[in-house]
């Protein structure tokens, strides 16, 4: 290990090399958020003197999770420390001041629009996939809550425009400073990827709609994470003005908000919204308020603004055994009696889900999902019918994304089953990460007694970075990878034997035709 110094725009950072990586950590790409700034767009960092110490981790937005590191399958995640000024990213690089024009792919972290960060999983480590394909990977922090997504303008005034999405303007900001700093670290800003899975999915779809990013990235991977819509103007404002009078704070007294204590406004959001989701939808989401995000991804049809940016996306088998199969205090099997699979499917419907009519199929669907797994448990089948109340999902962005024309999409179904908790997870949501990011010689139970995770790390991680170099992820190491079509719906299964599908699980994806 040795210690290695580059120059931003606005000073010096000193990061640390490791088997010929160059990392910098916690590198600031906006100003402080507190204060007089809480609730507005980023502005830039502020420059500093010498040499700023760039090896370990910046701050995480404040969060739900208080603070506590746990472990699970895919080893310990959690927050380290929190803090309001956390407009951080992270790089890893092969090289500096080369002169060389490495794609660069920016990881946006998973946990909705109110958990996460850039180093709450070790899977997020870009050390391994810089070193094996030579590119610059790059990961951030931003706003989350209500630090990120408490829409004001409508409550007061034009001071607070775009306060509804504060934290995906963070973002923005972010790909602005790799735009005018990553040549310095070994990249292209002409070739940069963004990707993400989950809530990070959901952010990548956002940036896609947002004329302001426009531009800044070239393409993108939705995993787990396809968001079609996003929070409405009324629905915004509403619990905004819900929020206020909770805390007995007047549109006429917002300098209050500005000047309360960070954890105690926080934990107010996490009460009023009961952990940060109101029952009906995410109250901690980018809004579509007519300027910044001017429409909706991806309904009734692709954003326009992001027509030009080919698109991988795609989900994994059993999406919902993360929520639905293993009760989190005993590691037990969960079982579930008719009644109550008919009340969580109606309940997980997303944003945007026809309900009348997914009542009204309701039966139709059981039977169907039933017929075609004989013998599965009441638990397999709300398992399965969950998990392709996300796959769909994916499925309407692809359909949507070939209908506007002008750049490609490419579908995935993620198979590979885990060991981990007595097989119980099978092939759960965020299972793929390592797999990407090619860390899948870590040693956490999510691997246990599978060797095979070599060659589909291999093929994953050589997918998503031939994506990067060139718009298209075939590569010598998988059959080819048609682009999604309504006429074939060709799926890359990536499993432990990785091939291509037309319309996999057709059927059951018929059924869901005009509720999602």
């Amino acid at each position: 290990m040795a210690n290695v110094v580059a120059e931003t725009v606005y000073g010096k950072v000193q990061g640390e090399t490791v088997d010929g990586i160059h990392s910098f950590k916690g590198v600031p790409y906006g100003g402080p958020t507190g204060g007089k700034n809480r609730f507005k767009p980023p502005t830039p960092p502020q420059p500093w003197a010498g040499v700023r110490d760039a090896t370990r981790y910046g701050m995480s937005c404040w969060q739900p999770s208080e603070g506590r590191i746990r472990t699970g399958v895919m080893g310990p995640y959690g927050i380290d420390y929190m803090g309001e000024d956390c407009l951080v990213l992270n790089v890893w690089t092969p090289g500096l001041n080369d002169q060389r024009k490495r794609p660069v792919m920016i990881w946006l972290h998973g946990g909705g629009f109110i958990t996460g960060s850039a180093d709450c999983m070790p899977s997020y480590e870009g050390q391994a996939l810089a070193k094996t394909y030579d590119v610059v990977v790059v990961s951030v922090n931003h706003r989350l809550g209500i630090f990120g997504h408490l829409h004001l303008a409508e409550v007061a005034g034009e001071e607070y425009a775009g306060s509804g999405n504060a934290g995906i303007l963070d973002l923005v900001a972010a790909l602005e400073w790799v735009r005018d700093n990553i040549a310095t670290f070994g990249g292209d800003p002409g070739n940069v990827m963004i990707f993400g899975e989950s809530g990070g999915g959901a952010k990548v779809c956002t940036l896609l709609a947002m004329p302001s990013a426009k531009g800044l990235f070239h393409r993108a991977a939705v995993q787990s994470g396809s968001a079609l819509r996003l929070r409405q103007l009324p629905d915004a404002t509403e619990t905004t003005r819900r929020f206020l009078e909770f805390i007995h704070v007047s549109p006429d007294r917002l300098d209050d908000l500005l000047e309360t204590r960070t954890d105690v406004l926080n934990n107010a959001w996490m009460v009023f919204t009961r952990g940060g989701t109101i029952p009906g939808g995410d109250q901690s989401a980018p809004v579509v308020d007519g300027t910044t995000i001017p429409v909706h991804p991806f309904d009734p049809v692709a954003a326009p603004t992001g027509g030009d940016v080919p698109v991988i996306v795609g989900t994994n088998k059993d999406e919902a055994t993360l929520f639905l199969a293993i009760d989190n205090l005993t590691g037990r099997t969960i079982e579930y009696d008719e009644d109550q699979m008919r009340k969580i499917i109606a309940a997980r419907s997303r944003r945007g889900t026809n309900t009348q009519l997914l009542n009204d199929k309701m039966d139709d669907i059981i039977a169907t999902y039933r017929r075609n797994r004989p013998g599965a448990s009441v638990a397999d089948i709300l398992i399965a019918i969950s998990t392709d109340q996300a796959r769909v999902a994916s499925i309407r962005l692809a359909e949507r994304k070939a209908a506007a024309g002008g750049a490609p999409a490419y579908m995935y179904l993620f198979t590979w089953e885990s060991k981990a908790a007595y097989g119980r997870l099978r092939s759960a949501h965020g299972f793929e990460i390592p797999f990407v990011f090619n860390n899948v010689d870590q040693p956490i139970s999510l691997f246990r007694g599978a060797p095979q995770r070599f060659k589909l790390g291999a093929e994953m991680s050589a997918a998503w970075v031939a994506f990067a170099r060139s718009g298209n992820p075939d590569h010598p190491g998988i059959p080819h990878w048609p682009a999604y079509t309504t006429d074939s719906r060709a799926t890359m299964l990536f499993g432990d034997e990785t091939h291509v599908e037309n319309d996999p699980a057709g059927e059951e994806r018929q059924l869901w035709d005009g509720i999602i």
